[in-house]
């Protein structure tokens, strides 16, 4: 295998997308992958050196949405305008993408990142700990069909018993989802993260601002990449570093895609991630008298029998039924806008029938 094929290997390419560039015959255009996005304008990498790069305009005036621009972790295809500088003309099909709704947008999926294996979904054990903001970053990444691992960070700032009681807790409200204690102060659970990491698989860290992700894939690169916040003394939590999407290349292998803190996760479509998430409601929910069964009043109902005598846990419930309401809101918001478009397409061709006005 030639040196380059090694390194497109190492940086995620894969047979899927090999199989692509020989289906759209594009397998002679030089390839590339998104690095970092900063308002349309890109970096690159390959086995040539890292590009700025910016799309072509008929990829631009074909999109119809933001999707249809590449994000960080995309595979592109690329033409050099000189040696620093590309343009992107194709995004190659992706295994996955990761999205939320866009805050303050109805029915607006933002995209994160792309062609994600694992996530390391990150929060600080000291301050705002919370098991359902847990089950709400899962579920965008059950999916998105990438698997989902726990961080509980700045374990050295508890008492190592109540560090205890939050492990066994978390377990019990998501028992299939592997969770590591860390401290980048002390660098405990570290070692256990890097053995996680595997070369040609791609990685991503969720969670929100302060939780200490920059200072964790610093020392997972083993180098300053990141720049990280002070923490404030009054309030015990770090301050918000990350500007935007950023994809960094580890030497020992794989590659490692952080994302800026989330204040909020809003859920899009994820009727499949919310199965997978709750399952032990979901299973309930066939049992159910009713098909149509909101779960929350009906005689007959399985998972409310269940939530009565305590084999499903009430904070997991109230959760799963804010997040369905809002995946629910957003599915009919986002068909309204679609019958929208339809009806002004239609006006538009009703208009274009009729025959010009005579003077």
């Amino acid at each position: 295998m030639t040196t380059h094929n090694n390194i497109l290997i190492q940086l995620g390419f894969s047979s899927s997308f090999e199989n692509y560039l020989k289906e759209k015959q594009l397998h002679d255009w030089e390839i590339a992958r998104i690095t970092s996005e900063h308002k349309e304008r890109y970096r690159l990498v390959n086995h040539n050196g890292e590009f700025e790069g910016e799309v072509i305009g008929t990829l631009r005036f074909t999109a119809q949405n933001r999707e249809d621009f590449p994000v960080v972790g995309d595979w592109v295809t690329i033409t050099k305008y000189d040696d620093a500088k590309v343009f992107i003309h194709h995004i190659l099909k992706r295994t996955n993408i990761l999205k939320r709704q866009a805050v303050g947008k109805a029915a607006t999926a933002q995209p994160i990142a792309a062609n994600v294996d694992y996530a390391f979904v990150v929060e600080s054990v000291n301050r705002d700990f919370s098991i359902n903001r847990f089950q709400r970053y899962i579920t965008l990444c059950f999916e998105a069909r990438i698997s989902p691992i726990l961080v509980l960070n700045k374990a050295d700032l508890i008492d190592t018993d109540i560090l205890r009681e939050l492990v066994e807790e978390v377990n019990n409200r998501i028992p299939d989802v592997p969770v590591i204690t860390t401290s980048c102060l002390s660098q405990s659970g570290i070692s256990d993260l890097q053995e996680l990491i595997l070369s040609g698989k791609t990685y991503c860290f969720l969670g929100s601002s302060g939780v200490g992700k920059s200072s964790l894939i610093n020392l997972l690169s083993g180098s300053e990449v990141m720049e990280t916040g002070v923490i404030g003394s009054g309030t015990q939590r770090g301050k918000h570093v990350t500007s935007h999407r950023e994809l960094i290349i580890l030497l020992r292998g794989g590659v490692l895609i952080d994302n800026p803190g989330m204040r909020e996760v809003g859920i899009t479509n994820a009727e499949s991630g919310l199965g997978t998430t709750f399952v032990d409601i979901t299973s309930l929910a066939k049992q159910c008298k009713y098909t149509d069964c909101t779960h929350q009043h009906e005689d007959g109902c399985a998972v409310l029998e269940a939530l009565e005598n305590g084999e499903i846990d009430r904070d997991s419930y109230n959760n799963f039924l804010k997040m369905q309401r809002e995946a629910q809101h957003y599915s009919y918001t986002e068909a309204e806008k679609r019958q929208k478009g339809k009806d002004f397409a239609k006006m538009v061709k009703q208009v274009k029938k009729r025959k010009p006005w005579k003077y």
